[in-house]
């Protein structure tokens, strides 16, 4: 019997040391995931800076292209007039 007893006090040894194996590896792994989220807010804030310089890019080139859009469909406004003209001199000029 005092095989059995011993075994069963190693048994106990052994999961006492497992169980404070445990202990320190899930505390390490809580400091860990401290600094891991520190880091994400930090992220967070460099990306939420961003996002307003982003929207500033956005709005003026949506400016822009709708200055360069009245500009170009001006100048085809003006080409298209010019034919027209052209079309009806033409037109004129055979009757």
């Amino acid at each position: 019997m005092e095989a059995m007893e011993l075994l069963t006090i190693i048994l106990y040894l052994l999961l006492i040391i497992l169980v404070v194996v445990a202990i320190v590896f899930f505390v390490r792994l809580i400091k860990v995931i401290n600094k891991v989220d520190k880091v994400i807010d930090e992220v967070d804030q460099k990306v939420g800076k961003l996002n307003g310089l982003f929207d500033m890019v956005d709005r003026t080139t949506d400016m822009l292209n709708t200055v360069s859009d009245k500009v170009i469909n001006s100048i085809v406004g003006g080409i298209n007039s010019l034919f027209k003209r052209r079309k009806k001199k033409g037109e004129d000029s055979y009757e």
